[in-house]
């Protein structure tokens, strides 16, 4: 199963890198979303639900698309000190 960490840098199957910066419950639904920003442009924060941000590419919709999940996790230093 995919795994969320935080403070951790993650691609996107388009390409873009993310900062994961925390988990945040919905006050009406206690579902969970990531808060995440963006490490480009404006670098604007983000939210999607947890289990969006953990599913895998719809290849199907995308059968051009190798990478497995929708946000996959890369090994390196994120440019923010924390």
């Amino acid at each position: 199963m995919n795994e969320l960490k935080l403070n951790r840098v993650y691609r996107h199957f388009k390409g873009n890198y993310y900062l994961t910066v925390d988990v945040a419950l919905h006050s009406e639904t206690g579902e969970e979303y990531v808060i995440y920003r963006k490490l480009y442009g404006d670098g604007g924060l983000w939210i999607r639900p947890l289990a969006m941000f953990l599913e895998e590419v719809d290849h199907e919709k995308y059968p051009e698309v190798t990478q497995k999940y929708r946000f996959e996790l890369q090994e390196m230093e994120h440019p923010f000190a924390l």
